[in-house]
Order: structure tokens, then C-alpha cells, then sequence
């Protein structure tokens, strides 16, 4: 079997992991046996490559259509979920009343996902904000403006970084849901993501696990974003 033909069965074996939420032993059988695409995910895992295709398709995607490979605005919030009892470390959310992990989430104004950061549901989002926004200087440098929830609000985030940090505040007359400016883009994001089932529960026992499947998430979003391959080139 040729290399690369191996290698997209073994890229849609994980993807099926993800869409449907199965365990790696259910995987169908026309796809690589389990054992051999849960060692390749180990791998891009540990190899930090989810990660690191995941900034390459953000940067293509903006160039493609003339703006800035890297953003000046970006979007932040984080989403609490329920682990399985083997998922460690995991932390309680008295807010949401929710005990598991916390997913903090950078999204650029179209809302492709920037930067993605699980963490116990226990540690505030002052106490998450904060670091985010130092790891983004690394990757994304331009970032002159984040807009986030008033979870975030306080000195903790808003010295973390020179970034300016700008509170997305309720309508004082508003009763019921309503669509925030701005904040709704990272809402979106995960209600995108949230599709794939792997990730409607964070079934994972590690965080660097977790991590993983959620910048495969976003992969998978970024590469339905690329204009479809009309034409190829043969050797006559």
C-alpha cells in the first residue's frame, strides 16, 4: 500500500475517533487497525503537530483572502465540560456547577481558533486568562486587542501581557439570552466543535490528550475553509 494512501486511512481513523465519539477499538474496519492510529496520535500528541498545523492553516486561510497572517483582535472565552472519573487532573466549576475541565479558547474575528487550553474546571478563568494570553506572544505576536467575557476581568489578565483586554459587558435592561458583539464569535466556535462528539464530553485522561483533540477539532474546521483542488497536474 503506498505511503500516502496509509497515511490519510490512518488521518481518517482519527477524524472518526472525533466525529463519532467511539472508542478506539470500535474503529470501523476499512480504516488501520486501532492499534496502529492511536500510536500515530500518541504521536502527533507528544510531537505537538495538531498544534502546529493548526497555526500553518489559520495563517494560509487569512492570507488567502488579503488579510494579516497574524491578527491584531482576537476573541476569549472558556467552556466547562464533564470528564469520566479517569481523567486527571479535573477540578469542580462552582459557577456552572459542573465538575470536570475547562476549555479556554483564542479566536481570531472570523473565529478560527488561535489558541487552545484545557484545564481543571476548578481554576478560574482569571487564573486561565492570563497565561493564554502570555503563550499567545510565541505564536501570535500581533495581537494588540482581546475582547472576553467579565469572567476575565481583573488585573490578572489584563497586566498578564501588553494586550489590551476589553470586557464584553451585558445590556443592563436585558433579560434572557441575547447575542453579545463580538463574544458571540468564540460561542461559535464552540458550538462548532462541539459537533464532534469525542468532544461533547472530555473523555480524555490527560490533558496533553485533550489538548490534542481539540486542535484536531479545529483543524478539521479550518480545512473545510480551503477552496476545493479544481485541477491537478500528471506527468504525460
Amino acid at each position: 500500500m503506498p505511503a500516502c494512501l496509509a497515511d490519510v486511512r490512518i488521518i481518517n481513523g482519527l477524524f472518526c475517533v472525533m466525529r463519532a465519539g467511539c472508542p478506539w477499538r470500535l474503529l470501523p474496519s476499512d480504516v488501520p487497525p486501532w492499534e496502529t492510529i492511536y500510536r500515530c496520535f500518541a504521536a502527533f500528541r507528544d510531537e505537538a503537530r495538531f498544534e502546529k498545523s493548526n497555526h500553518a492553516l489559520v495563517v494560509m486561510g487569512r492570507e488567502r483572502v488579503g488579510r494579516e497572517a497574524s491578527p491584531s483582535g482576537a476573541i476569549l472565552d472558556s467552556q466547562s465540560v464533564k470528564t469520566t472519573e479517569a481523567a486527571r487532573p479535573r477540578g469542580y466549576d462552582a459557577g456552572k456547577e459542573i465538575g470536570g475541565r475547562k476549555r479556554h479558547a483564542l479566536v481570531d474575528t472570523d473565529g478560527c481558533g488561535l489558541l487552545l487550553e484545557p484545564r481543571p474546571a476548578s481554576i478560574q478563568d482569571r487564573g486561565g486568562g492570563g497565561p493564554l494570553l502570555c503563550a499567545s506572544r510565541g505564536s501570535i505576536h500581533f495581537i494588540e486587542k482581546v475582547f472576553t467575557a467579565s469572567g476575565y476581568a481583573g488585573q490578572k489578565v489584563a497586566e498578564a501581557t501588553v494586550i489590551a483586554v476589553e470586557i464584553v459587558h451585558k445590556n443592563l435592561d436585558q433579560v434572557g439570552f441575547a447575542v453579545q458583539p463580538r463574544h458571540w464569535v468564540v460561542e461559535r466556535f464552540f458550538a462548532w466543535i462541539n459537533r464532534d462528539r469525542r468532544l461533547a464530553k472530555d473523555f480524555e485522561a490527560t490533558i496533553d490528550s485533550a489538548r490534542a483533540f481539540l486542535y484536531a477539532a479545529s483543524v478539521m474546521l479550518l480545512v473545510r475553509r480551503l477552496p476545493p483542488i479544481m485541477t491537478f497536474e500528471t506527468d504525460s
